[in-house]
């Protein structure tokens, strides 16, 4: 079997996974001495607007609940949250942020944001045009649950479960659910 693929696509697809562990590391080891993940990271940026439910909060960050759960019992562990048992359904949670999430947060702000190259030169803007491009270009996520869309962070009001955005993100914590609705 031959592939059609274009040798440039190719050293760029494999150049795109390289710099996507590597951003990821970096990631990883920027958060690492907060006590806090990407996945958890994106749960607490996804309650910064007001709580939700457990189920609201895992289709906004493309998740299943299952997944989510053993996020959120970390982070209520750690004081970053709070769940509590909804009165009209005692099956569901209401999740929230507590000061120390908030601050923790904030904190993971800015240690991601160190952890990004400071190179003038990358021009962020074309380069997040392009790669939403390729997103695009690429099979649904039924048949490619390796990342996951997420609200865009300028819109953090944007809970909407078919989360647009040019980020993406591969969550280490479980299976993603892609239903989009």
């Amino acid at each position: 079997m031959t592939s059609n693929v274009d040798p440039d696509a190719r050293n760029s697809y494999r150049l795109l996974t390289l710099a996507a562990r590597m951003v990821q590391r970096r990631q990883d080891d920027a958060l690492a001495p907060l006590g806090l993940t990407r996945a958890a990271v994106i749960a607490l940026e996804a309650l910064a607007a007001g709580p939700l439910n457990q189920e609201q909060l895992a289709a906004a960050v493309h998740v299943q609940s299952q997944t989510l759960g053993r996020v959120l019992l970390r982070l209520e562990g750690t004081g970053h949250i709070t769940r509590t048992r909804q009165t009209g359904d005692r099956r569901q949670f209401k999740v929230e942020l507590t000061e120390a999430g908030a601050a923790a947060l904030a904190a993971a702000a800015q240690a991601e944001t160190r952890a990004y190259p400071q190179d003038p030169a990358i021009s962020w803007t074309v380069l997040r045009e392009e790669l939403a491009k390729l997103v695009g270009s690429l099979p649904s996520p039924d048949q490619d649950s390796a990342v996951v869309p997420f609200p865009d962070p300028e819109d953090r009001r944007g809970r909407s479960a078919g989360g647009q955005g040019g980020k993406l993100h591969g969550l280490d914590e479980g299976h993603v659910d892609h239903r989009r609705g």
